[in-house]
């Protein structure tokens, strides 16, 4: 049984490679945070394959996997995203981008042609690429007067939290990241220290 407090996700880029009739079609997994990281990885594809005629893709984002987009890019529609978004979701990952890129060979595949060749090519990127186990987070911004430094890192510490960012002056901010089934504890136990203010942003998907 999965574990509901963690979620799949690819820990590196990979790639795959698939051709018929003289199409080639070559798709790039990553692995991804947000949508925000999606168009630059598409910029710098178009930039490397100034020569293809598509660019296929669809991603899944997020720790519960309900952000995701899928673009056909001029294939016909369904062709392309459908069966990339579905490979995705077979393997039951998040927080990934999978991008094809189609150099068109001169003879038409017709869509049952077009879905076969998304879906293998698909298939191979991500069954190529390392998977990972993450912890589910909710991120919180913790507030609190330098003398209290050392005890709020070692809380954090203890929690297996993730520190994004800090900010260590005479008064000082940390964002974390906390393992949702450590959250409650941890939060209850810094919310005991002197001076200390604790606020939720969102839960994590990193």
């Amino acid at each position: 049984m999965k574990d509901q407090n963690k979620y799949t996700t690819i820990a590196a880029p990979s790639t795959g490679d698939f051709r018929d009739r003289g199409s080639k079609f070559l798709a790039y997994a990553y692995p991804i945070s947000s949508p925000a990281d999606v168009k630059e990885k598409i910029q710098a594809l178009k930039k490397e394959h100034p020569k293809a005629v598509h660019f296929c893709y669809a991603y899944r984002t997020g720790t519960d996997g309900t952000q995701y987009r899928a673009n056909d890019d001029g294939e016909p529609a369904g062709s392309a995203s459908k069966p990339i978004l579905g490979q995705i979701d077979s393997l039951e990952l998040t927080n990934v981008l999978v991008v094809v890129v189609r150099y068109f060979g001169g003879t038409l595949l017709g869509v049952p042609g077009l879905i076969n060749a998304y879906k293998t090519v698909t298939t191979e990127a991500l069954e190529a690429a390392p998977k990972t186990e993450k912890w589910i987070e909710v991120l919180y911004d913790i507030n609190f007067d330098y003398p209290s430094m050392g005890e709020v890192l070692y809380l954090l510490k203890q929690a297996e939290a993730t520190i994004y960012k800090q900010d260590l002056q005479l008064f000082c901010v940390v964002s974390a990241g906390i393992p949702r089934q450590n959250s409650a504890a941890c939060v209850q136990k810094l919310s005991e220290i002197r001076g200390v203010t604790v606020a939720t942003t969102k839960t994590g998907d990193q």
